[in-house]
């Protein structure tokens, strides 16, 4: 239950696509005075070190973040300049060791008013969550929960403010994570229906993850909610395909971002910065992207 570590992973093409996403999201549910509430369902450790031994063994950082901080950062879309500008503010000089994880992303655009609340069940993520969020002074705009996320939000919902964002990340790691994503949004749009919900998906050959984004379609066109879904693919799902003039390793080859109640200013923000993903962040040839929404 408990193998799953997020720093494996930390600020690969996954990471990207979530962390753009959230930061155009964040952004413009900023430009409104009223508090929001935002819930981290699953927080995982907060901070990461990529020039650490989890990211150092896999090296999927080099793919995702660190390839795209090559880039030309003039010829970036706006969503991907402000995504780049977040992670360097982590960082001293040049280069880029530290990652900030949804958490860190999320507290570094609230204001005064707005409140961050963080579960996590990882022991190990837990005690590192704990001591980076202690770090941050933000005293009780920032609270982390020893608790399952999937049922945790509840007691959130509806906040005090009637504007939440709840970012659900799950590592589906375990296949009932499929049904209790999908169990989560049912359950959160009737409780708070007006609600942004943000839902990170694998892409991967499992018929639980194939089902997912088509259930979710579902449930908000039945709540009479606008949506839109987000995938970017970086290689082929088949291994043993070649590479671009490497050995092929495994890992993720594709991953969604799944919106319910989405700014009306995400769709044009993605419209320009995913197919410059595709492009910069290409594996193979069969790299690509989609961009699905319905108002």
């Amino acid at each position: 239950m408990f193998s799953y570590r997020h720093a494996f992973h930390a600020g690969n093409h996954a990471d990207v696509l979530k962390h753009t996403v959230l930061i155009a999201m964040m952004q413009h549910l900023a430009q409104k005075d009223a508090a929001l509430m935002v819930l981290d369902t699953h927080a995982g450790a907060g901070l990461y070190r990529l020039d650490g031994d989890y990211a150092r063994t896999s090296g999927e950082a080099a793919d995702g973040i660190l390839r795209l901080a090559q880039a030309d950062a003039a010829a970036l879309a706006p969503a991907l300049q402000a995504y780049l500008e977040l992670v360097r503010a982590f960082n001293v000089g040049a280069g880029i060791k530290v990652y900030p994880g949804s958490p860190f992303v999320i507290h570094h655009l609230l204001r005064p008013q707005d409140k961050l609340k963080l579960f996590e069940l990882h022991p190990s993520d837990l005690r590192a969550l704990t001591r980076n969020v202690a770090q941050l002074e933000a005293g009780r705009q920032v609270a982390v929960l020893h608790e399952d996320g999937f049922e945790g939000y509840k007691k959130f919902l509806p906040p005090p403010s009637r504007r939440a964002l709840v970012l659900c990340d799950p590592s589906y790691e375990l296949k009932s994570d499929y049904g209790r994503v999908q169990d989560l949004v049912a359950d959160a749009l009737r409780r708070f229906a007006t609600g942004t919900y943000a839902i990170w998906h694998p892409i991967i050959g499992r018929p639980e993850a194939h089902e997912l984004p088509r259930r979710l379609k579902t449930l908000a066109t039945k709540a009479g909610k606008p949506w839109l879904h987000a995938t970017l693919t970086v290689k082929s799902a088949k291994l043993g395909a070649p590479l671009l003039g490497a050995s092929r390793r495994p890992g993720l080859p594709a991953s969604g971002m799944f919106i319910i109640n989405p700014p009306y200013t995400l769709k044009p923000a993605l419209q320009a910065a995913l197919p410059q993903l595709s492009q910069l962040l290409a594996q193979d040839g069969h790299a690509a992207h989609q961009l699905l929404a319905q108002a």
